[in-house]
């Protein structure tokens, strides 16, 4: 078909849309087997204090990813401030899985230490996220 062209705009779209999602499954994936116990386990076993965590994870993983794609001027930098954030973020889930054994409260079901790993992640991820606009 002639004259037909794809807006250059829905191609980094979808380039981006994608990249970032394949981030995301990529970061979920290292999480769960970086901890203590098999998040997509706990939470398929109907664990809250699994789902919560790991919700916290997930969403500090985003926060910077969301601010890499909002600063950064390339799909490569992009992935690399998603890289650099993301592995930020697992040496302080690490940390904390240390410190306190929040892997054995999770494992437990105990809510409450969860909802502060997930806190501590959320807000970590932020301060990743606004790093990157420096």
């Amino acid at each position: 078909m002639s004259g037909y062209t794809i807006d250059p705009g829905f191609i980094n779209f979808i380039s981006y849309l994608l990249t970032s999602v394949a981030l995301l499954a990529t970061f979920m994936v290292i999480y769960s087997v970086t901890t203590p116990y098999n998040e997509f386990r706990e939470v398929q076993d109907g664990n809250v204090a699994a789902a919560v965590a790991f919700s916290g994870a997930i969403l500090g993983f985003i926060f910077p990813l969301m601010a890499a794609i909002f600063y950064t001027h390339s799909l490569v930098e992009m992935a690399k401030w998603a890289t650099i954030t993301g592995v930020v973020q697992m040496i302080l889930l690490q940390v904390l899985h240390k410190l306190n054994g929040c892997g054995n409260c999770i494992r437990q079901r105990k809510v409450a230490p969860a909802i502060l790993l997930a806190s501590l992640s959320i807000a970590v991820g932020m301060l990743n996220a606004i790093s990157i606009s420096y």
